[in-house]
Protein backbone atom coordinates (compact mmCIF):
# COMPACT_ATOMS: atom_id res chain seq x y z
CA UNK A 1 0.00 0.00 0.00
CA UNK A 2 1.53 3.30 -1.07
CA UNK A 3 -0.14 6.43 0.24
CA UNK A 4 0.36 9.92 -1.15
CA UNK A 5 3.89 9.70 -2.53
CA UNK A 6 5.37 13.08 -3.33
CA UNK A 7 5.30 14.03 -6.98
CA UNK A 8 8.55 14.51 -8.83
CA UNK A 9 8.15 18.27 -9.03
CA UNK A 10 7.84 18.58 -5.26
CA UNK A 11 10.92 16.49 -4.64
CA UNK A 12 12.94 18.36 -7.23
CA UNK A 13 11.87 21.66 -5.69
CA UNK A 14 13.11 20.59 -2.30
CA UNK A 15 16.38 19.35 -3.75
CA UNK A 16 16.93 22.63 -5.55
CA UNK A 17 16.29 24.60 -2.38
CA UNK A 18 18.60 22.56 -0.18
CA UNK A 19 21.22 21.77 -2.81
CA UNK A 20 20.92 18.01 -2.26
CA UNK A 21 18.13 15.50 -2.71
CA UNK A 22 15.99 14.99 0.40
CA UNK A 23 16.28 11.81 2.47
CA UNK A 24 13.62 9.43 1.18
CA UNK A 25 11.60 7.69 3.91
CA UNK A 26 9.15 4.77 3.96
CA UNK A 27 6.91 4.29 7.02
CA UNK A 28 5.81 0.79 8.07
CA UNK A 29 3.26 0.60 10.89
CA UNK A 30 -0.09 -1.18 11.22
CA UNK A 31 -1.70 1.85 12.90
CA UNK A 32 -2.90 4.45 10.41
CA UNK A 33 -2.81 7.19 13.04
CA UNK A 34 0.86 6.51 13.76
CA UNK A 35 1.72 6.54 10.06
CA UNK A 36 -0.14 9.80 9.57
CA UNK A 37 1.60 11.44 12.53
CA UNK A 38 5.04 10.35 11.37
CA UNK A 39 4.32 11.55 7.82
CA UNK A 40 3.26 15.00 9.05
CA UNK A 41 6.41 15.37 11.17
CA UNK A 42 8.80 14.16 8.46
CA UNK A 43 7.24 15.99 5.53
CA UNK A 44 7.44 19.27 7.47
CA UNK A 45 11.22 19.15 7.05
CA UNK A 46 12.78 20.45 3.82
CA UNK A 47 15.49 17.78 3.78
CA UNK A 48 13.18 14.79 4.40
CA UNK A 49 10.30 13.32 2.39
CA UNK A 50 7.96 10.37 2.86
CA UNK A 51 7.72 8.39 -0.39
CA UNK A 52 5.47 5.57 0.78
CA UNK A 53 3.67 3.77 3.61
CA UNK A 54 3.00 0.13 4.46
CA UNK A 55 0.63 -1.43 7.01
CA UNK A 56 2.67 -4.58 7.68
CA UNK A 57 5.96 -6.31 6.95
CA UNK A 58 4.59 -8.19 3.95
CA UNK A 59 3.80 -4.88 2.28
CA UNK A 60 6.96 -3.04 3.21
CA UNK A 61 9.42 -5.47 1.63
CA UNK A 62 8.19 -5.16 -2.00
CA UNK A 63 7.49 -1.45 -1.43
CA UNK A 64 11.07 -0.78 -0.39
CA UNK A 65 12.43 -2.78 -3.32
CA UNK A 66 10.32 -0.64 -5.65
CA UNK A 67 10.88 2.80 -4.12
CA UNK A 68 14.49 2.41 -2.87
CA UNK A 69 14.18 4.76 0.14
CA UNK A 70 17.14 5.85 2.22
CA UNK A 71 15.45 5.12 5.56
CA UNK A 72 12.61 2.85 6.70
CA UNK A 73 10.73 3.60 9.90
CA UNK A 74 9.80 0.07 10.99
CA UNK A 75 7.33 -0.95 13.67
CA UNK A 76 8.41 -4.30 15.15
CA UNK A 77 4.97 -5.55 16.14
CA UNK A 78 2.85 -5.86 13.01
CA UNK A 79 0.44 -8.52 11.69
CA UNK A 80 1.54 -10.91 8.95
CA UNK A 81 5.29 -10.44 8.77
CA UNK A 82 6.57 -8.52 11.77
CA UNK A 83 9.26 -5.87 11.65
CA UNK A 84 12.02 -8.27 12.66
CA UNK A 85 11.37 -10.63 9.76
CA UNK A 86 10.91 -7.71 7.36
CA UNK A 87 14.24 -6.27 8.50
CA UNK A 88 15.95 -9.61 7.91
CA UNK A 89 14.48 -9.85 4.41
CA UNK A 90 15.53 -6.32 3.48
CA UNK A 91 19.05 -6.57 4.91
CA UNK A 92 19.65 -10.03 3.52
CA UNK A 93 17.87 -9.62 0.22
CA UNK A 94 19.06 -6.28 -1.14
CA UNK A 95 22.50 -5.34 -2.41
CA UNK A 96 22.04 -1.82 -1.01
CA UNK A 97 19.36 -2.04 1.70
CA UNK A 98 18.02 1.11 3.34
CA UNK A 99 18.88 2.16 6.86
CA UNK A 100 16.19 0.82 9.17
CA UNK A 101 15.00 2.73 12.22
CA UNK A 102 12.79 0.71 14.56
CA UNK A 103 9.83 2.67 15.92
CA UNK A 104 8.51 1.13 19.12
CA UNK A 105 6.31 1.74 22.14
CA UNK A 106 8.59 -0.04 24.61
CA UNK A 107 12.35 0.47 24.67
CA UNK A 108 13.09 -2.57 26.87
CA UNK A 109 11.66 -5.05 24.40
CA UNK A 110 13.23 -8.26 23.14
CA UNK A 111 11.59 -7.57 19.77
CA UNK A 112 13.58 -4.33 19.50
CA UNK A 113 16.80 -6.13 20.32
CA UNK A 114 16.05 -8.87 17.79
CA UNK A 115 15.45 -6.18 15.15
CA UNK A 116 18.77 -4.54 15.98
CA UNK A 117 20.52 -7.89 15.70
CA UNK A 118 18.76 -8.46 12.37
CA UNK A 119 20.33 -5.28 11.01
CA UNK A 120 18.27 -2.29 12.15
CA UNK A 121 20.53 0.71 12.69
CA UNK A 122 18.73 2.06 15.76
CA UNK A 123 15.38 2.59 17.41
CA UNK A 124 13.06 5.41 18.36
CA UNK A 125 10.17 5.54 20.83
CA UNK A 126 6.78 6.46 19.42
CA UNK A 127 6.38 9.01 22.20
CA UNK A 128 9.50 10.88 21.06
CA UNK A 129 9.17 14.57 20.32
CA UNK A 130 8.96 15.72 16.71
CA UNK A 131 12.45 17.20 16.77
CA UNK A 132 13.85 13.93 18.13
CA UNK A 133 12.18 11.99 15.33
CA UNK A 134 13.58 14.09 12.52
CA UNK A 135 17.03 14.16 14.11
CA UNK A 136 16.93 10.37 14.41
CA UNK A 137 16.09 10.01 10.73
CA UNK A 138 18.96 12.33 9.80
CA UNK A 139 21.43 10.46 12.01
CA UNK A 140 20.36 7.09 10.65
CA UNK A 141 20.64 8.35 7.07
CA UNK A 142 24.10 9.77 7.74
CA UNK A 143 25.27 6.73 9.72
CA UNK A 144 27.62 8.73 11.91
CA UNK A 145 26.31 8.23 15.43
CA UNK A 146 24.71 5.46 17.47
CA UNK A 147 21.19 6.31 18.55
CA UNK A 148 20.50 6.11 22.29
CA UNK A 149 23.74 4.30 23.22
CA UNK A 150 22.68 3.75 26.85
CA UNK A 151 19.46 2.03 25.77
CA UNK A 152 21.22 -0.11 23.15
CA UNK A 153 23.80 -1.00 25.78
CA UNK A 154 21.10 -2.08 28.23
CA UNK A 155 19.33 -4.14 25.58
CA UNK A 156 22.56 -5.89 24.66
CA UNK A 157 23.32 -6.67 28.28
CA UNK A 158 19.77 -7.86 29.02
CA UNK A 159 18.96 -9.93 25.94
CA UNK A 160 22.45 -10.73 24.78
CA UNK A 161 23.55 -12.41 28.01
CA UNK A 162 22.97 -15.87 26.56
CA UNK A 163 25.28 -15.01 23.66
CA UNK A 164 28.06 -13.59 25.83
CA UNK A 165 30.16 -16.77 25.77
CA UNK A 166 33.32 -15.13 24.44
CA UNK A 167 35.44 -13.87 27.33
CA UNK A 168 38.74 -14.14 25.48
CA UNK A 169 41.60 -11.67 25.94
CA UNK A 170 41.35 -8.17 24.56
CA UNK A 171 43.19 -7.32 21.31
CA UNK A 172 46.95 -7.07 21.70
CA UNK A 173 47.13 -9.49 24.64
CA UNK A 174 47.50 -12.68 22.62
CA UNK A 175 45.36 -15.82 22.51
CA UNK A 176 45.58 -19.48 23.36
CA UNK A 177 47.96 -21.48 21.17
CA UNK A 178 46.28 -23.48 18.43
CA UNK A 179 43.03 -21.53 18.63
CA UNK A 180 41.96 -19.27 15.79
CA UNK A 181 41.33 -15.71 16.82
CA UNK A 182 37.81 -14.33 17.05
CA UNK A 183 36.86 -11.19 15.08
CA UNK A 184 37.16 -9.15 18.28
CA UNK A 185 40.67 -10.45 18.87
CA UNK A 186 41.72 -9.43 15.37
CA UNK A 187 41.24 -5.78 16.27
CA UNK A 188 44.36 -3.76 16.90
CA UNK A 189 44.77 -1.95 20.21
CA UNK A 190 43.73 1.33 18.59
CA UNK A 191 40.71 -0.25 16.92
CA UNK A 192 39.71 -1.67 20.29
CA UNK A 193 39.87 1.83 21.77
CA UNK A 194 37.70 3.14 18.95
CA UNK A 195 35.14 0.35 19.43
CA UNK A 196 34.84 1.09 23.14
CA UNK A 197 34.22 4.76 22.40
CA UNK A 198 31.68 3.81 19.74
CA UNK A 199 29.92 1.71 22.37
CA UNK A 200 29.82 4.78 24.61
CA UNK A 201 27.91 6.57 21.83
CA UNK A 202 30.62 8.96 20.67
CA UNK A 203 30.57 10.29 17.12
CA UNK A 204 33.63 10.23 14.87
CA UNK A 205 34.38 13.84 15.79
CA UNK A 206 34.12 13.12 19.51
CA UNK A 207 36.32 10.03 19.21
CA UNK A 208 38.88 12.06 17.26
CA UNK A 209 38.97 14.68 20.02
CA UNK A 210 39.24 12.02 22.72
CA UNK A 211 42.14 10.22 21.04
CA UNK A 212 43.74 13.38 19.61
CA UNK A 213 43.53 12.09 16.05
CA UNK A 214 42.02 13.45 12.85
CA UNK A 215 38.43 12.61 11.95
CA UNK A 216 39.68 11.03 8.73
CA UNK A 217 41.89 8.68 10.75
CA UNK A 218 38.97 7.76 13.01
CA UNK A 219 36.78 7.15 9.99
CA UNK A 220 39.42 4.73 8.68
CA UNK A 221 39.58 2.94 12.06
CA UNK A 222 35.78 2.68 12.24
CA UNK A 223 35.69 1.18 8.75
CA UNK A 224 38.33 -1.34 9.74
CA UNK A 225 36.41 -2.28 12.91
CA UNK A 226 33.22 -2.85 10.95
CA UNK A 227 35.06 -4.94 8.34
CA UNK A 228 36.82 -7.14 10.89
CA UNK A 229 33.64 -7.72 12.89
CA UNK A 230 31.52 -8.30 9.78
CA UNK A 231 29.23 -5.51 11.03
CA UNK A 232 27.07 -3.46 8.69
CA UNK A 233 27.10 -0.38 10.92
CA UNK A 234 28.01 0.98 14.33
CA UNK A 235 24.99 -0.54 16.05
CA UNK A 236 25.94 -4.05 14.90
CA UNK A 237 29.54 -3.50 16.01
CA UNK A 238 28.44 -2.32 19.45
CA UNK A 239 26.11 -5.30 19.90
CA UNK A 240 29.02 -7.60 19.05
CA UNK A 241 31.23 -5.77 21.55
CA UNK A 242 28.77 -6.29 24.39
CA UNK A 243 27.71 -9.82 23.52
CA UNK A 244 31.33 -10.96 23.29
CA UNK A 245 32.21 -9.45 26.66
CA UNK A 246 34.75 -7.10 25.06
CA UNK A 247 32.87 -4.11 26.46
CA UNK A 248 31.59 -4.59 30.00
CA UNK A 249 28.85 -2.70 31.88
CA UNK A 250 29.79 0.20 34.07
Amino acid sequence: MVNGSRDAAGVEGRAATGGTAPVRVVIADDERLVRTGLRVVIDAEPDLTVVGEAADGAEVVPLVRELRPDVVLMDVRMPGIDGIRATEQLIGGMAEPPRILVVTTFEHDDHVYDALRAGAAGFLLKRARAEEMVQAVRLIARGDSLLFPAAVRELALRYGAASARDTRPAPGRGSDAGRSRTPIERLTEREGQVLRLMAAGLSNGEIAAKLVLSQETIKTHVGSVLAKLGARDRTQAVITAYESGFVLPG
